[in-house]
């Protein structure tokens, strides 16, 4: 487990050595230093985000193996029942989440519309069978190793993000009369741009910008590792909700603003 922060600036430099070696199939400097930046907030040295890591659709994937090896290393087990081209089972065990035996067959993954022509179903489906329950298992059992990550198998099958219409901001951005009258409006007709939402729904605060968001994000994270009242399980588990209720913002940041969340989550580890 690493435990030095390295600095932000030199990240970056690391960042973009490694996208123009492209060594590791990686080619875009922000997506490195994304991923850099959330290796460290996991305690491991940021270069270790181009071995654990893919970028799929925009979004960081943790590889099936990486995932395993965590929960092993958390202290939890698995011991696999089926494992075939047609049904991949496995029973996972944790201290902390109790035993659940879990199977994907190649019939639901069929009846989910997963099995595409040419895709990695065809070509390799006890391998996606595989992610698919070791994915599903260690986030069942112990999500606290895997929290807010999905493999590159399920990323894949996610359908394309939908571009978002701000609707009534741009008639109301397109009819004010001068830049105050258009903030104005703005501020009253769309008062939350980016809110923060805790795990039982309600807005903690309501912020103008990505970094005020962000703000906001870790100052919530450091009051519940700071907090004397729960034990570290509890905390890890509280962290895991807060982190699902405000997933749909946090992936809508920018690619340096990721990298600045992860590097401020990782220093508020020693709060």
């Amino acid at each position: 487990m690493n435990t030095a922060i390295i600095p932000f600036n030199d990240m970056q430099a690391m960042a973009e050595v490694m996208a123009k070696s492209k060594l590791f199939g990686m080619t875009d400097a922000n997506s490195v230093l994304a991923l850099m930046a959330i290796a460290q907030a996991e305690g491991l040295h940021p270069a270790t985000a181009a071995r654990d890591y893919h970028i799929i659709q925009g979004r960081p994937a943790l590889k099936a193996d990486t995932m395993l090896a965590r929960f092993q290393q958390a202290g939890g087990k698995v011991e696999w029942k089926d494992y075939t081209d047609e049904k991949v089972t496995g029973l996972f065990t944790h201290p902390n989440g109790g035993s659940l035996e879990l199977s994907w067959t190649l019939d639901q993954a069929k009846a989910i519309g997963l099995v595409k022509p040419s895709s990695g179903w065809i070509k390799y489906p006890r391998a996606m069978l595989r992610s698919r329950v070791v994915s599903e298992g260690i986030r069942s059992v112990y999500p606290g190793c895997v929290i807010g990550t999905y493999t590159p198998e399920e990323i894949q099958d996610f359908d394309p993000p939908e571009e978002r219409s701000m609707g009534k901001a741009e008639v109301v951005i397109e009819q004010a009369k001068s830049g105050t009258e258009a903030l104005i409006a703005m501020k009253n007709d769309i008062p939350n741009f980016y809110q923060i939402y805790l795990p039982d729904g309600t807005v903690y605060s309501n912020d103008a910008t990505q970094e005020d968001w962000i703000a906001s994000y870790v100052l919530v994270i450091s009051k519940i590792r700071g907090s004397e009242k729960y034990t570290p399980d509890q905390k890890a588990e509280k962290i895991a909700l807060f982190r699902e209720a405000n997933d749909e913002t946090r992936k809508s940041l920018s690619a340096i603003n990721i990298a600045k969340l992860a590097q401020l989550n990782a220093q508020s580890k020693g709060i």
